[in-house]
């Protein structure tokens, strides 16, 4: 039976709603309270905790799935959330069925935001690489000029395979400088790798 864990401040509020979906849902108030969070299929952390991007990263590193949960869900607090290691984010008070098919989603890897919110991170990011700016700058100093050219191709959304033929490397090779490129910079997949490199929190800050 899978384990999900809903966090935030006072949860017991919107437990009624998320047992909908998830009848032995565990409940608490901060994900640091918790003695272990590996073991948990999915970590829910609404938004309303003074510190819950900090509460995100720490379930993050714990290895699990992390989705964001919002009161009042918008494109700049949804970066935040992903940038964080939140694989989902979407309203708090989404139906019963909604809450499964995000569980769905993201225990395969996938990710679940609103196509507002995706086509935001696309477009921002791409904006910055077509204007010829190496985005975030300070972060690719850390790598070496092959894993940037990598991290650079990836975050255009090439696949390893046409890495690999651009740069006249195998793909096991740009698999393994992928690898610690995510390591370096403290991402876990290229999603965060794009938002990261891509500096997207401050682009919408100065865009809205």
């Amino acid at each position: 039976m899978s384990r999900q864990v809903f966090i935030g401040h006072r949860p017991d509020s919107m437990a009624a709603r998320w047992r909908a979906a998830f009848p032995d849902l565990v409940l608490a108030e901060r994900a640091d309270s918790l003695d272990d969070l590996s073991d948990a299929d999915s970590v829910w952390i609404v938004t309303d905790l003074p510190d819950w991007k900090a509460q995100i990263e720490t379930a993050s590193a714990t290895g699990a799935t992390v989705v964001g949960l919002s009161l009042n869900p918008n494109q700049e607090e949804g970066l935040q959330a992903l940038e964080a290691g939140a694989r989902g984010y979407l309203h708090a008070l989404a139906t019963a069925e909604v809450l499964q098919q995000v569980v769905t989603a993201v225990r395969s890897g996938g990710l679940w935001v609103g196509p507002e919110l995706l086509r935001l991170v696309v477009r921002t990011v791409s904006a910055r690489l077509s204007d010829g700016r190496p985005p975030n700058s300070s972060l690719l100093d850390s790598l070496t000029p092959r894993e940037r050219q990598v991290a650079m191709a990836v975050v255009t959304g090439a696949s390893n395979k046409e890495v690999a033929r651009s740069l006249d490397i195998t793909e096991r090779t740009v698999k393994a400088h992928l690898g610690v490129v995510f390591e370096k910079l403290g991402v876990r997949d290229r999603l965060q790798l794009a938002l990261r490199l891509g500096n997207t929190q401050t682009e919408v800050e100065t865009t809205q």
